[in-house]
């Protein structure tokens, strides 16, 4: 795609590919200047102006409605005609290839953490219940700041234990065995253990009686479905009493061509606004005792499976209502799709783009 500037600065052509990358349509964007539409690029045009090179590459971060994109960019000066500098600007999506490149060293850092950490965990905690059960009986000064002391070690060791099995799921997650199962039934197990687990909150599932065939591995999906209703739950805890009325979360799961796709809804404090798209990268997480490892464990699930997790507002399905809705949708197949196949329904931010730019 090409974005032609005149003598000014000013935009004069944007084609399709370049609205959908910086998110602006060229009826928007005609006569205003790049640094207006493009601010990200101001750096790098600084340097294609006032450098002895005449090409500059480099990467931008840009974030549009909430949704983050990391563009590859390749700026080259070209003579005009009228002695004025143009410029050629490619703007390339490289927002999957950073993601993946942060997935892989944190999965290695996770590695290490679970090696280092985990050895000394459970002499630790035998240590201090063995410190309770020997001296907890001649301790009389004192001793329920004892007790409470190597109750505390206990418990955080605990909780640093289940941190560390995080650690290790994500960093050793399996290749999913494909079969042939039912969703449906596996949507309703999982949406039964958890309503179970919760019942101060209503968990309905909306499914066809029939049954809905698809190739996947149950005991990975059955995985990614909990982490996403768990973390509905978790949403919907924060939300204060006088303002929640009653938590729900409702579990749709449906056939959309040759893909499967499960809408979680919920009426909990929602997801931020700024980016949204990081929470799916390892350690990013807006909880206050979140690993940030759950929604990253969820997307290499659905990747696995050919498919991708979307997060969206409640709002934009049920105008009016608080909370979030997460789309898991991954291949009946359970195979990731050709380049070919997957073209059509490939994300908007998937595009090179090419700019032109005259200055003066």
């Amino acid at each position: 795609g090409i974005i032609g500037v005149d003598g000014s600065g000013s935009i004069g052509i944007l084609n399709r590919s370049a609205e959908k990358l910086i998110g602006h349509s060229e009826s928007e964007t005609l006569g205003h200047p790049l640094s207006e539409v493009l601010p990200e690029l101001d750096e790098m045009m600084k340097s294609a102006r006032e450098g002895s090179q005449r090409l500059v590459q480099g990467q931008i971060a840009i974030t549009r409605d909430g949704h983050e994109r990391n563009l590859s960019v390749r700026v080259s000066a070209e003579q005009t005609s009228h002695s004025r500098d143009s410029y050629i600007i490619t703007l390339d999506d490289i927002t999957e290839l950073v993601s993946a490149q942060r997935t892989s060293a944190w999965a290695d850092v996770a590695r290490r953490i679970a090696h280092e950490i985990k050895n000394p965990l459970t002499p630790i905690q035998l240590s201090a219940e063995r410190i309770k059960r020997k001296f907890g009986k001649v301790i009389t000064e004192d001793k329920a700041i004892f007790e409470q002391c190597t109750d505390t070690i206990v418990r955080q060791v605990d909780d640093i234990r289940r941190m560390v099995d995080e650690f290790s799921r994500f960093a050793r997650m399996p290749k999913p065995v494909i079969e042939g199962e039912d969703v449906a039934d596996t949507v309703r197990q999982v949406v039964f253990l958890m309503r179970v687990g919760h019942p101060e909150i209503e968990i309905e599932a909306e499914i066809r009686d029939e049954p809905m065939r698809a190739r996947f591995d149950r005991r990975l999906i059955s995985q990614a479905l909990t982490n996403i209703i768990k973390n509905a739950t978790e949403a919907i805890d924060v939300v204060p009493p006088e303002q929640l009325g009653k938590g729900r979360i409702d579990v749709i799961a449906a056939r959309d061509g040759e893909d499967i796709v499960i809408d979680v809804i919920d009426n909990g404090i929602g997801l931020p606004k700024v980016s949204r798209a990081r929470l799916l990268e390892p350690y990013v997480t807006t909880r206050e005792k979140g690993t940030g490892l759950g929604l990253a464990i969820v997307g290499r699930v659905l990747v696995d499976h050919g498919g991708r997790i979307e997060l969206n507002d409640a709002s934009e399905i049920r105008p009016g209502q608080r909370g979030a809705w997460m789309r898991l949708r991954f291949s009946i197949s359970g195979q990731a799709p050709t380049a070919e196949s997957s073209e059509p329904n490939r994300p908007a931010g998937n595009e090179t783009t090419a700019v032109a730019v005259s200055s003066s």
